[in-house]
């Protein structure tokens, strides 16, 4: 039923869409032709492709008082035997090689693939936009690409304060993404704004509409469609000037099944027959954007996998949690100086990880960005941290601890 009420909304604007060229068209007709004149050759293809990139290096084990506290989903290189890190390794290769085709390829070559395997090279996004509209206010977004659910997810970490996302939004879709097909609109107003907000240093999320609504495979980036049903996806965001300030407020959820791959099952533990369970969120984002200070707050709820270690089983549970952020910005000279502070809260499963690991966290995290120049960035962040995360095998886990964190990132 989900998929049918997405197609009569994509059919339903591509009549819209065709009702409007078809007019464009007779009116074009209907004019008196005019004398030709000659344009300059236009751009081939290939010289509308723009290569960029960024690089972030890190070191996790100063003043650490806890070698056991981890965080799979945050840092691979956290707790015992971390060392200096590669955390990404990113090139991005984009255009707009048509004025409706617009394309985004980005491997990352510094994937982990477990906290002792690292630097493979691995796909994160491999998406073309083709605009429904001549001025690409409808766009479809289609193949592998960001799952429009929360500011944070959508916020690339090339820009993003904190080092890692937060837990509570961030584990609904391990590494943001999917394949799939995504309807975007945004005037172009709208869409100028979200571009302005990333190229000032505001800390922007960058442009994924106004209204979004999407079906994706629902089981992330890189990995097989385990049943015939994807997830649905919708967002609303909008935002606004309010004398000097700006602000945004979203609001969006998602729905489907999400089935659990026998590789990330302990032997013994009790699962549903397919393995298979209800996966739903809705989420709400402020924003207030650091001109100089700035507020970032989302919190979701709503239902996923979850181990319970009482009956041993993996059960669909109630899941909750979310995080409030304050910053300010300071330009000293052509630099720029960010301090913020960060605190977390999540209960709930990690439907990605084994047994559909059960988490309780919070956490604070302190932190100030340095910004010489547009090319160098270094961050040094202290984090206080309280996690419970169990699984079948990892019962009775409570690691607490605090460590001082430090990130050297490269633009180009």
């Amino acid at each position: 039923m989900r998929i049918q009420y997405f197609l009569n909304i994509l059919f339903a604007l591509g009549l819209v869409v065709c009702a409007t060229n078809l007019q464009a068209q007779t009116d074009t007709a209907s004019k008196k032709s005019e004398p030709v004149i000659t344009k300059a050759a236009e751009k081939k293809w290939f010289e509308s492709i723009s290569l960029r990139g960024y690089t972030q290096v890190r070191y996790n084990r100063l003043l650490e008082t806890n070698e056991d506290l981890g965080c799979e989903q945050c840092d691979k290189s956290w707790g015992g035997d971390g060392g200096f890190f590669i955390r990404r390794m990113r090139l991005i290769f984009y255009g707009q090689i048509n004025p409706r085709v617009y394309f985004y390829v980005q491997p990352d070559l510094a994937s982990s693939a477990s906290s002792d395997r690292l630097h493979f090279a691995q796909l994160r996004d491999a998406y073309f936009d083709v605009g429904l509209t001549a001025d690409n206010t409808f766009r479809v977004r289609i193949g592998q690409s960001k799952v429009p659910f929360g500011f944070e997810n959508m916020q690339s970490s090339q820009n993003r304060l904190p080092l890692d996302r937060n837990d509570a939004l961030n584990s609904a879709v391990s590494n943001e993404r999917d394949l799939g097909v995504f309807l975007y609109w945004a005037p172009k107003e709208k869409r100028e704004m979200f571009s302005d907000l990333v190229k000032s240093g505001l800390k922007g999320s960058g442009d994924y509409g106004i209204v979004a609504i999407g079906a994706y495979n629902g089981q992330t980036a890189n990995n097989n469609e385990l049943n015939d049903e994807p997830h649905i996806v919708g967002r609303i965001t909008w935002p606004f000037n309010v004398k000097s300030q700006t602000l945004e407020v979203s609001i969006q959820g998602y729905t489907g099944n999400y089935v659990i791959p026998s590789a990330n099952l302990s032997a013994d533990v009790k699962v549903a027959e397919d393995r298979s369970y209800l996966d739903q969120r809705i989420a709400g984002s402020f924003v207030l954007y650091p001109k100089p200070f700035g507020i970032q707050a989302e919190y979701n709820m709503g239902k996923g996998p979850e181990f319970n270690k009482v009956t041993d089983s993996i059960e669909t549970q109630d899941l909750f949690g979310g995080y409030a952020q304050i910053e300010y910005m300071l330009k000293p000279g052509k630099q720029f100086v960010i301090p913020f502070v960060r605190y977390q809260y999540y209960e709930g499963g990690k439907k990605h990880e084994k047994d559909a690991r059960s988490y309780f966290v919070r956490e604070i995290e302190i932190g100030t960005e340095w910004q010489p120049n547009k090319n160098f960035e270094l961050v040094a962040m202290y984090t206080i941290s309280s996690r419970r995360y169990e699984d079948y095998s990892l019962q009775n886990n409570f690691q607490e601890g605090s460590l001082l964190r430090l990130q050297a990132q490269l633009n180009f």
